[in-house]
C-alpha cells in the first residue's frame, strides 16, 4: 500500500470528522500496487446512515484529504443505504484495504 501511516490517519481522521465514528473507509485502485508510481487516492466511504447530499460529501471528502496530501488527487466512492450500488462498489470493496 503506498500510503504512509500518518496519511492514512489523516484519511481516517477527516473521514470520521465528516461522517461520524461508524463510518469505515478502504483504500481501492494502483495505491495497492507497491510496485507502480503516482497516481490518485481511490477511496471508498461505507456508511450506515443515508447521506443526504453525497455529491457535497464526496467533494469536500476529497478536497479535505487531497489538501491534507499536499493536492494529491483523491477520488471518494460513498456507499450509503439510500444509494444506487453500483458494480464498483462491490470492486472496491472485494479488493479494497481498510484504513
Amino acid at each position: 500500500m503506498r500510503l504512509t501511516p500518518d496519511q492514512q490517519t489523516a484519511i481516517r481522521r477527516i473521514v470520521t470528522e465528516l461522517t461520524g465514528p461508524k463510518a469505515t473507509v478502504r483504500l481501492f485502485g494502483s495505491r495497492l500496487d507497491d510496485h507502480k508510481k503516482g497516481g490518485d487516492v481511490d477511496l471508498l466511504v461505507e456508511l450506515t446512515e443515508p447521506a443526504d447530499n453525497p455529491a457535497w460529501l464526496s467533494a469536500t471528502l476529497s478536497a479535505r484529504i487531497s489538501r491534507q496530501m499536499d493536492g494529491r488527487r483523491v477520488d471518494v466512492l460513498i456507499s450509503a443505504p439510500n444509494l444506487i450500488r453500483l458494480p464498483i462498489h462491490d470492486i472496491a470493496r472485494r479488493e479494497g484495504i481498510m484504513l
